[in-house]
């Protein structure tokens, strides 16, 4: 165990944290992993104090936890697995580095949040591709490292993206960065070369990056990322189309991203779109929500410098033509929800209280990703195992987000629950346990397990978690890094 003597001589008294009440909070999240409680807390200032706390750390052979966002925390991979373990909390490190419009491209410190990063981005001229609706606390690193679906599928070429370059201090104590990043010369010296850290791929030609997404921390510690952006248009047109129908809004999505006309383009069912916009809880949320077609796709138009309303006219069109083939229509509007309020609302971080927590107060999301034909088979699984186990399936959220140029979707089930009703909270440990086992077994991908899904996930390929572990004996040899993690 590093003393405490050592962590204040490396990051300062004040950052270093020992308040009883303090370690509490860290030791638990809203999840169903076991509770422990870490040793301390340390908050380095920047990448050299975490040089030096991976070293100690090394030394006295000390377990640690990054963490970048704020709470509430959703799945596990932040409360420790092992006693003695130290938290390294990154959310002092508020650099934004560099706003680029010319090359579209953002230098974030590990720290930032996506409630500071939008309006920098947005003075310059430039927008970063953002899941749906982030907590205000949420680091922007941590969630695209967790590779959290981003909503414009048009923009995102690779299941990484928009993560470029990565600056980070490895398992083994050693400073490296990836990417365009990893060299010659420094950050800084490349900027003088006119060099911009966005091609993700480096050094040489492994893409390093890969390593460290949807590691959970298990193989370093991240301290900035570069990131890549999109244009900020300068007209938007958002629509609606609701149906009792999955499948024609599944398959006019499809023609939607193949045709790249929208920006933001993803479905909800009428839960999960009631729990976003409702006001006044419960009764404004329950005239919503049963005002509401069963599914409601959005999608959003935009234009840029040139013609912006020009542009906007002619996809608008293009659209009219898909929508009448399909026999629906679009809306600016579906009952008392503006397409354009939504907008404005998934544009920007969640407004407090987090809208999972608004109906029961605790939620557990239950994810993979998975192609559009098989979607409404999983689905009807799902429905099945809720109904089996006494979950209300009409209380379930359904979100639906196209991924990579629409080759495939992110499909989420959120349980919403009562975390203060020990029979209501063991029905959805024991529902998500086995909707992840049913799922998968079905074909379901599971590509970001967390707690103890993870490793009935990670068991079900032998070859994959030999080559994990290998990689996890070069980068982190003392394997101190989030142990128990994953198949760690």
């Amino acid at each position: 165990m590093i003393t405490k003597e050592k962590l204040v001589e490396a990051v300062g008294a004040d950052n270093v944290v020992y308040e009883p009440a303090v370690l509490d909070q860290y030791s638990r999240d809203i999840s169903f992993v076991n509770t422990t409680k870490p040793a301390c807390i340390v908050k380095p200032r920047n990448a050299d104090d975490v040089k030096v706390i991976m070293k100690l750390a090394n030394e006295t052979l000390t377990p640690l936890v990054s963490i970048s966002s704020g709470p509430p925390h959703f799945r596990g991979d932040t409360v420790p697995s092992t006693g003695g373990a130290i938290i390294v909390d990154l959310s002092v490190l508020k650099k934004i580095i560099r706003v680029d419009r010319y090359h579209r491209n953002a230098m974030v410190e590990a720290g930032v949040t996506f409630e500071e990063l939008i309006p920098a981005a947005q003075k310059e001229g430039i927008r970063l591709n953002i899941p749906l609706l982030p907590k205000k606390s949420k680091s922007v690193v941590g969630s695209m490292l967790e590779r959290e679906p981003v909503m414009m599928p048009k923009y995102q070429w690779d299941i990484s993206d928009p993560v470029a370059c990565l600056g980070l201090v490895m398992g083994n104590g050693e400073e490296f960065r990836t990417g365009q990043a990893a060299g010659p010369g420094t950050i800084e010296e490349q900027w003088a070369a006119g060099a911009v850290q966005k091609a993700p791929y480096g050094p040489g030609t492994i893409g390093w990056h890969r390593f460290f997404l949807g590691a959970q921390g298990t193989m370093g510690i991240i301290t900035w990322a570069s990131l890549r952006c999109e244009l900020l248009p300068k007209v938007e047109e958002p629509f609606m189309v609701g149906s009792s129908s999955l499948g024609v809004l599944l398959e006019m999505t499809e023609r939607l991203i193949r045709r790249r006309l929208p920006n933001e383009c993803f479905i909800l069912n009428k839960t999960n779109l009631a729990a976003i916009m409702a006001k006044d809880w419960p009764v404004d949320y329950q005239e919503l929500k049963y005002s509401l077609p069963n599914w409601i796709l959005f999608y959003n138009l935009a234009g840029y410098d040139y013609y912006p309303e020009d542009r906007v006219g002619y996809q608008t069109k293009d659209i009219l033509g898909i929508t009448r083939q399909l026999g629906v229509e679009s809306a600016r509007a579906i009952g008392r929800i503006s397409a354009n309020d939504l907008l404005k609302l998934v544009q920007k971080p969640c407004d407090e209280p987090y809208w999972k927590l608004r109906y029961k107060g605790a939620c557990q999301d239950t994810f993979f990703l998975t192609i559009n034909d098989k979607l409404e088979g999983f689905i009807s699984t799902m429905n099945a195992l809720a109904d089996k186990a006494g979950y209300p399936v009409s209380d379930m959220g359904i979100y639906l987000q196209p991924v990579a140029q629409g080759t495939n979707v992110h499909c989420e089930f959120n349980l919403f629950y009562d975390a203060d009703n020990p029979h209501e909270a063991q029905l959805v440990k024991e529902l998500s346990r086995t909707a992840v086992k049913t799922l998968m077994c079905n074909g379901a991908f599971f590509s970001r397990p967390y707690g103890e899904n993870a490793r009935m996930v990670m068991n079900k390929d032998a070859a994959n978690v030999q080559a994990l572990n290998k990689i996890k004996k070069i980068l982190d040899p003392n394997n101190i890094l989030n142990p128990g993690k994953l198949c760690f």
